[in-house]
């Protein structure tokens, strides 16, 4: 007799998070409250012993893998996995605090509902303002401090994430998602390889009719920041957005919002961020860009 499938197919994806992973997969059985989950743990060729301290685990189905990517190695955990109704796609720098599983599982069963997240907080507790808006060409002249939504992009009031509410993004640290929307996808888009990947997941979701849920009665614990941030991952950060607009708006408006993330950069650059210049240069020079977005060809990156 065949085992019954789980209420949720947990997917992580590694790389180099040795000292990460351990305080998370301890932290889901409580986070289920009751629930049934398998989790599915992708290793993206990590160099810091992570695979080897997986492996000896009993609380999670190891693959190892080449460094294909977030997406990718979603999708590649989503594939092991046992074909849940819902997927809860986790980064290795969370933890999850007890019973903040059902409420989500709860809020993917009402109608039209693809993915929810969760609240999340810093590693102090402080609330992290996770909730963001729909790229825009106003969104991208830097003026988020206005705190206005027409040229902010992050959600930035705190009474906002009081309730429940739909919303056009989210930080992708936490997503659960019903295995529905996810078909209806064909999954995450590994072209993105790193970064924008949950903006267009969310974006595309709800092109097909799926919102984006919040729901503040679960609580997820953030690091944030585990990615690294140099000059290479910076380029991959900016190019990709520019790559989503361009994907979703035509050519004109895609150079507007190319010309104002490369004055935003500058900005930056000019205060002494190194890693503006690294990310001007991609911007502006295809040959500059980094070879796992395989974009370098075209002025405007697609």
């Amino acid at each position: 007799m065949s085992n019954p499938k789980p209420d949720v197919s947990i997917v992580i994806v590694t790389y180099n998070s040795r000292s990460l992973i351990g305080g998370l997969l301890d932290s889901i059985p409580t986070a289920l409250a009751g629930a049934t989950a398998e989790v599915v743990v992708v290793d993206n060729n990590s160099s810091d012993g992570t695979a080897d301290y997986l492996a000896d685990r009993s609380d999670c189905i190891l693959l190892r893998s080449a460094n294909v990517g977030y997406a990718a190695g979603i999708n590649l955990g989503v594939m092991a996995s046992q074909e849940a109704e819902a997927i809860l796609v986790l980064n290795p720098d969370v933890t999850l605090l007890p019973n903040s599983i059902p409420p989500m599982l709860r809020a993917l069963r009402r109608n039209d509902s693809g993915i929810v997240v969760p609240q999340v907080r810093s590693g102090n507790g402080d609330l992290s303002y996770s909730l963001r808006r729909e790229p825009s060409i106003l969104r991208s002249l830097g003026l988020t401090g206005t705190r206005l939504g027409i040229f902010s992009e992050y959600v930035n009031k705190r009474r906002l994430y009081a309730s429940p509410q739909i919303v056009d993004w989210a930080l992708g640290a936490v997503m659960l998602m019903s295995r529905r929307c996810y078909d209806c996808l064909g999954g995450w888009d590994e072209t993105y390889f790193l970064y924008s990947e949950e903006t267009d997941l969310c974006l595309r979701a709800r092109d097909r009719g799926f919102l984006t849920v919040y729901e503040p009665s679960s609580v997820v614990w953030h690091i944030g920041g585990q990615s690294g941030q140099d000059g290479r991952t910076h380029s991959m950060r900016c190019i990709n957005r520019v790559r989503l607009y361009r994907r979703r708006h035509g050519i004109v408006p895609a150079w507007c919002f190319l010309s104002l993330t490369v004055v935003f950069e500058l900005r930056w650059a000019l205060r002494g961020r190194r890693e503006s210049w690294a990310a001007i240069r991609a911007l502006l020079k295809p040959a500059e860009r980094p070879v796992e977005l395989k974009c370098s060809d075209a002025a405007m990156p697609r």
